[in-house]
């Protein structure tokens, strides 16, 4: 049974509640998908990756790299601070061996590379990793247990707990390697028994469950030890439930437990430590050099029992606090500039003057209180509720009592997401020297009675871990959401250590420049645009421009550009906050629907859907809980629907929106929505009358994407999602009568949330669907799938894709390794035709010819090689032979290749064998009937090049063989007078 949130009602009900749906709603719950099928999963994963036909098909990274992606947990050599890992929520683990400057991948194609926390044994190079983070954020992906590595990160060993879904902290013993905790916190949206304290003693074969919480919503979420008695350790119970319309953050079995054997028995430390409903996530730290010191940082969710409205600096200045206490005489004596004034610093709609709205009040058709509840959305509730926030504790003999360190509240650190930080750490080298991490990094010098804040200009908000040097004063490594920060003098200055591509974006969009652009929404690091042809490099920090620029802040969004100008783009940050943006100019108008003074406040997703028409793109679509359009580029915004929801639910998370919006690429003003509580309408008249399409399929599930098909009209695709059940079934759905009937898809999918569907625009047979662990491909429209990316693509999260209509380009969004693109023009020619044949050679793309070849510019550099990617075909593995040919028929290099069944890409350095110079030579000089003759010479490499002409190359596999020609074009001369 669902607790009631400690959030008022009142506020809650403008939030996300419909009582008429509250007495209706009796739905089906999705149920959690066991551990096993998902490990299941990752293996049949595996086998789509080795079946499949398009594994070589070669990605390339675009970054970007300098906002990162939300880092978990760092953890550095003591002995050579240098050298350290990284551990990012969902990018996998890195690691550095030169202070940041650059770093390697080391946990990225497992079952999940998302991490909770990691421990490491800097004397025999042994890493623990618990997979699945403990922030509970909307965006914080499971995990599937505990892995462990012993060369470093090289290989890597599940070693269970498989149903632990997110890891607050692993601690290995300090003398036995064999021996080590876990603290487990469990499924974020199911509950589950497999919760608390974990120990083995035996390198992690078997393990004991050592505490458990009161109930199935309580899981352990920090874990400390006695470094000088490792019998005696610390552990934080935290009682949270979250569901996609409420997380309840706190509860009573919320608290802190020690045991002085080892872990085998606990006991609940309640003396002068909060207690009872509102006690939220914990963090925890020991001071090594007497640990009977601990601090404890709580984050309270009790509301503040002293609250009182904000003074503004000019008493005539009003606040929407007010308004709900107004009387409508008193409010129709306000001065009309003040009343203004108010309505113009919170952007209501221009319509509403102060002559207006005192009418409304006047005539009974709104009341005051109409002002304020105008106002309160998903975004301001979250900054807004009055909860008691971070408090920190201290304990001076061994946590049996503890004491607030500090008077008041701790403002400003945490608000209501607490449960998105909880870390707290003491200085190893003084007692009274502590750190406390939320929005802002602070610092107490006094044992936590005063605070300042120590985070620099380009440090990210939003922190989540910290180490401490042991034996640098004011040596700290930071981990945030927007990657590492490090700092030598305790935080006056810090450098950036945001090398590694791991941005986690929300979606990706593309212009038609050339070469073209990628945007994106990022979590937390707000929206960006580069070129496509971005490679990494650190040459911008001489240059001082990066190859990325931000267009936006906030948590970034969706992204959409007028491919007319390339220059005016739409986008946003969370909760439907939007706006069209010139990219030359700078100028930015505010296009966010507002619903009517007297009207429910209209619910917008954290991830709120917009599109822009390409049939004419004057047209914008934007979604709320209802459909909105404008006709004039987001000028005017107006509501053609009613709700396209269930109609919301009572909590204290935005829900009931919608979170899809699709047009048919064949018809103007064929449009469909999808919502975040399971419904898809379908609109064939621009979006003036709507038909609800999902009747008979899976109910309450995400609609996570729709795509219209380009061949037929009535064809249309929807993923659903059930993440926020913990369900990871595979639903993809097709419908071909414009969403009257629906059959299901990708069967051969593994146990992953699927978040995009795309039709090829090319070669509609082809389908790509994105999944919480992966890209996949179908061929024959969604009957069967395989496995995208091979090697270069790690096991991410693929949040959105684009197929760029021009470059042939598929630009694949991932939450957690930024940007990746494949150029697919080879798959989509895989028509049934080509998949029938032997050998198959695809059209080739040759470099221009260059005198340099096999040159050096200078002394010191490298030699200037050109090379001829080689693409083809085969329908079996083996042996295939090149044949490098002139258009006469001359053999000049045989390549043998050994090829897999499917897309293969041959590299070919232009070269021919010395054996063929001669013949070469004379078949050059044949017919030639001015100037010198050519004369073939080794180049510095020691090797014969290719000159301008026309060629072969002829492939033999199997017995069958195919041809391409491509043509070497000699640089152009300048004309002689």
């Amino acid at each position: 049974m669902l607790r009631k949130p400690l959030y008022p009602l009142a506020l809650l009900g403008l939030l996300s509640f419909s009582p008429a749906f509250a007495q209706k709603n009796k739905d089906k719950q999705p149920a959690f998908t066991p551990a096993k099928e998902r490990l299941e999963g990752y293996q049949q994963r595996l086998q789509l990756l080795r079946n499949s036909l398009v594994s070589n098909l070669p990605f390339r990274n675009v970054g970007p790299t300098v906002m990162s992606g939300r880092v978990v947990d760092v953890d550095v050599n003591p002995a050579d601070p240098t050298n350290f890992y990284v551990a990012y929520a969902s990018g996998g683990l890195w690691h550095t061996t030169n202070n940041g400057l650059s770093f390697e991948p080391l946990f990225q194609n497992e079952t999940v590379i998302t991490i909770g926390d990691i421990y490491v044994d800097w004397k025999t190079n042994t890493i623990w990793l618990g997979t699945g983070e403990s922030n509970s954020s909307r965006s914080s992906y499971s995990g599937v247990g505990i892995y462990r590595s012993t060369d470093g990160g090289r290989t890597w060993q599940h070693k269970g707990l498989p149903e632990s879904h997110h890891i607050g902290r692993i601690i290995q013993h300090p003398t036995d390697p064999n021996t080590a905790w876990v603290s487990v916190l469990g499924h974020l949206y199911s509950p589950n028994q497999e919760r608390g304290v974990y120990k083995t003693t035996d390198g992690g074969n078997t393990w004991k469950h050592v505490l458990k919480g009161a109930n199935a919503n309580t899981g352990a979420v920090d874990l400390v030890v006695d470094s000088t008695n490792p019998n005696t350790l610390y552990a934080s119970l935290w009682e949270r439930e979250r569901r996609a319309w409420n997380f309840v953050e706190s509860g009573s079995g919320s608290g802190i437990f020690k045991s002085t054997d080892g872990g085998e028995t606990w006991q609940r430390l309640n003396s002068g430590f909060p207690q009872g409903e509102g006690v939220g996530r914990i963090g925890l730290s020991v001071f090594p050099q007497n640990p009977k010191i601990i601090y404890a940082s709580v984050d309270n969710q009790e509301l503040r029992k002293d609250v009182k409205p904000a003074v503004a600096a000019n008493t005539n200045k009003l606040r929407k606090e007010q308004f709900k206490d107004f009387s409508k005489e008193d409010f129709l004596k306000l001065d009309d500039a003040a009343v203004n004034t108010f309505l113009d610093e919170n952007n209501f709609p221009r319509q509403y003057t102060a002559k207006a709205v005192k009418e409304m009040v006047r005539t009974e058709k709104i009341r005051p209180v109409a002002l304020s509840d105008f106002l309160v959305d998903a975004n301001s509730m979250m900054i807004e509720t009055p909860v008691t926030g971070a408090q920190v504790y201290r304990s001076e003999d061994g946590g049996q009592t503890w004491k607030k360190t500090h008077e008041g509240y701790i403002d400003d650190l945490y608000y209501t997401y607490g449960y998105y930080f909880g870390v707290i750490r003491v200085s190893p080298l003084n007692p009274d020297h502590v750190y406390l991490l939320g929005v802002p990094l602070i610092k107490s010098e006094d044992g936590g009675k005063t605070w300042k804040e120590i985070a620099g200009d380009n440090v990210h908000s939003d922190h989540q871990d910290l180490w401490v040097s042991p034996t640098r004063p004011g040596h700290l490594v930071n981990g945030n959401d927007g990657g590492i920060n490090i700092t030598y003098d305790d935080g006056k200055t810090w450098f950036k250590a945001n090398s590694p591509a791991v941005g986690q974006f929300y979606s990706v969009a593309i212009d038609m420049a050339t070469p073209y652009n990628v945007y994106g929404g990022l979590q937390d690091n707000g929206v960006w645009g580069g070129l496509s042809t971005y490679q990494a490099s650190s040459a911008w920090t001489d240059n001082g421009r990066y190859p990325y620029q931000r267009l936006g802040g906030g948590d970034g969004m969706m992204v959409q550009v007028d491919f007319r100008d390339n220059n005016t783009v739409y986008t946003g940050s969370q909760y439907g906050a939007y706006f069209r943006l010139n990219k030359a100019t700078g100028q930015r108008t505010y296009i966010q629907p507002k619903h009517e003074l007297g009207e429910r406040p209209l619910r917008f997703n954290w991830e709120s859907p917009i599109l822009l028409s390409r049939h004419n793109q004057d047209v914008l679509y934007f979604g709320s809980n209802k459909f909105h359009r404008s006709l004039n580029k987001g000028e005017n915004m107006e509501a053609l629907s009613g709700d396209l929801t269930k109609g919301g639910r009572k909590g204290d998370v935005g829900y009931g929106t919608l979170t899809s919006i699709e047009e048919s690429p064949k018809k103007f003003g064929l449009l469909y929505t999808g919502s975040d509580d399971g419904l898809i309408h379908v609109s064939r008249d621009g979006g003036y009358s709507w038909t609800k399409v999902s009747d008979k399929l899976p109910e309450n599930l995400w609609i996570s994407s729709l795509s219209a098909s380009a061949e037929n009209e009535g064809t249309v695709y929807a993923t659903l999602n059930g993440y926020r059940w913990d369900d990871f079934t595979p639903y993809l759905y097709v419908s071909q009568d414009y969403g009257k009937t629906w059959k299901r898809l990708g069967t051969d999918l593994p146990k992953e949330p699927l978040n995009v569907v795309k039709e090829d625009p090319k070669n509609p047979n082809i389908l790509y669907v994105g999944s919480d662990n992966g890209l996949y491909v179908s061929l024959d429209k969604g009957r069967t799938f395989q496995a995208m990316g091979g090697d270069e693509l790690p096991s991410v999260a693929v949040h959105d894709l684009v197929v760029h209509p021009r470059e042939n380009d598929l630009v694949v969004g991932t939450h957690g390794r930024s940007l990746f693109i494949a150029n697919v023009a080879h798959l989509q020619q895989l028509t049934a035709d080509v998949l029938a044949k032997t050998v198959h050679a695809f059209p080739l793309q040759a470099p221009q010819y260059s005198e340099r070849w096999g040159q050096k510019w200078g002394t010191w550099d490298n030699t200037f090689a050109p090379s001829l990617s080689v693409p083809y075909y085969v329908n079996a593995a083996g042996v295939t032979t090149l044949r490098i040919k002139t258009d006469k028929g001359q053999v000049l290099k045989e390549i043998k290749d050994q090829s897999e069944r499917g897309l293969n890409y041959a590299s070919y350095d232009l070269t021919l064998d010395s054996s063929a110079a001669g013949a070469y030579e004379k078949a050059l000089n044949e017919g030639r009937k001015a100037g010198e003759p050519v004369k073939m010479a080794t180049s510095a490499d020691q090797r014969f090049y290719l000159r301008p002409g026309k060629y072969v190359v002829e492939l033999e596999s199997n017995g069958k063989t195919t041809t391409q020609e491509f043509t070497l074009k000699a640089p152009e001369r300048r004309g002689r007078e």
